[in-house]
């Protein structure tokens, strides 16, 4: 009898606590998976392009945009950007230069630049007005970048930190929970002459889920509540004055830390025979 209980209780589990705080049913392998290259050193750091991809088969991200945002793990400063800007440029009172950093904030949030940038500040893919289509309908625009040159910084891919604490926001119902940064294989470059290929110094990914329970938290800070993988190969234009990045990832299954105990037809079969059995036994 006892083990019927046991039984049971475990299978209610499976029905009862399922993992709302990051996955969204309808389209459950779709993400947010955001890239980050490390392309070359600098004397003080590095320059990286950061490529968000929508992997969401039918939800786009609508205007006025996405809204990343990170956690520095020591002591990194942003030196310049282009085809995106930082929303809060905090003075660098450490930096005693007449040309300083353009942020030294701990926690930068970032966000696209409109369509309208010069030309001068776009890269490959930037400058949409923080706009994405959903991966299912429209891949060719479900992704986004921007280039970013960081300084206080290692500069080899064994003092090169990645940053902590990945947000990500957009406009809409429910919100996004971002996983930890990950070292993936290095994506495949190309310079810009088209004649020489050459691997990122360094490359991570970070996936955030879709949750329709999580709020959107908007640019002034109000919050409005609601009810890895490989790369592959995709042309893309020249990321001016750097590289031209090769490499593309495809939609990754979800990760396990996202996974739900949902409930199926064979477990519910199992579920009502056990039961019966149990019942008998407790008959008998």
């Amino acid at each position: 009898m006892t083990y019927c209980v046991v039984l049971v209780a475990f299978l209610l589990s499976c029905f009862s606590f399922t993992s709302t705080d990051a996955y969204d049913p309808s389209d459950p392998y779709g993400n947010i998976t955001i890239k980050t290259d490390v392309l070359s050193s600098t004397p003080d750091g590095y320059v990286a392009v950061v490529t968000i991809y929508n992997f969401q088969q039918h939800r786009r991200i609508e205007a006025p945009g996405w809204n990343l945002g990170w956690t520095w793990s020591k002591k990194e400063v942003i030196w310049s950007m282009v085809g995106g800007e930082t929303m809060v440029s905090e003075e660098c009172f450490r930096f005693n230069s007449s040309n300083p950093p353009q942020s030294c904030t701990k926690h930068p949030r970032f966000v696209d630049l409109s369509p309208s940038a010069p030309y001068n500040q776009q890269i490959a893919d930037c400058c949409k007005g923080g706009v994405l289509s959903a991966w299912g309908e429209d891949a060719a625009n479900a992704v986004s970048s921007f280039q970013i040159t960081v300084g206080a910084a290692g500069t080899t891919n064994r003092t090169v930190r990645m940053p902590k604490n990945y947000t990500f926001f957009a406009p809409g119902p429910g919100g996004y929970t971002c996983g930890p940064a990950k070292i993936v294989r290095q994506t495949k470059l190309v310079t810009p002459d088209l004649r020489r290929l050459y691997r990122a110094m360094m490359t991570w990914n970070v996936t955030c889920m879709y949750s329709a329970f999580l709020g959107y938290k908007d640019s002034s800070g109000s919050i409005a509540l609601a009810p890895g993988p490989d790369p592959g190969t995709r042309s893309a234009p020249n990321l001016a004055p750097i590289a031209t990045v090769t490499d593309s990832l495809s939609p990754a299954p979800l990760p396990s830390s996202f996974s739900s105990c949902s409930p199926s037809f064979s477990l519910l079969s199992f579920f009502l025979v056990s039961v019966f059995l149990c019942s008998l036994q407790s008959v008998m």
